[in-house]
């Protein structure tokens, strides 16, 4: 089982800069990889980037490279999403999830994900 709780989220001005941190527990996070989804209003739940269990291996989608840098720190059992160069189309919750098998690759497909965060709000006015 393992438990996650996303918190730095807020208001930003267009091109500023957030970082979001996703908090676990759990005995196994440190085998697991994580991804961060987002949902705007009125759209579906889409991809923002993932992590391999080690850190060695990141995917991105598309609209948020050289933006958007995701981070792990298994010692603190801590996810995190730096998030430059705000657009307001990057508003939206933010979700952090965990891939409970162990030692997968950094998957796009929210399916492979079995553990999901509350969320946390990114706003960013133009």
């Amino acid at each position: 089982q393992v438990q996650l709780v996303e918190s730095g989220g807020g208001l930003v001005q267009a091109g500023g800069s957030l970082r979001l941190s996703c908090a676990a527990s759990g005995r196994t996070f440190s085998r697991n990889a994580m991804g961060w989804f987002r949902q705007a209003p009125g759209k579906e739940r889409e991809f923002v980037a993932a992590i391999s269990w080690s850190g060695s291996s990141t995917n991105y989608a598309d609209s948020v490279k050289g933006r958007f840098t995701i981070s792990r720190d298994n010692a603190k059992k801590a996810v995190y999403l730096q998030i430059n160069s705000l657009k307001p189309e990057d508003t939206a919750v933010y979700y952090c999830a965990a891939d409970s098998g162990l030692y997968t690759a950094p998957s796009r497909s929210h399916s492979e994900y079995d553990y999901w965060g509350q969320g946390t709000q990114v706003t960013v006015s133009s």
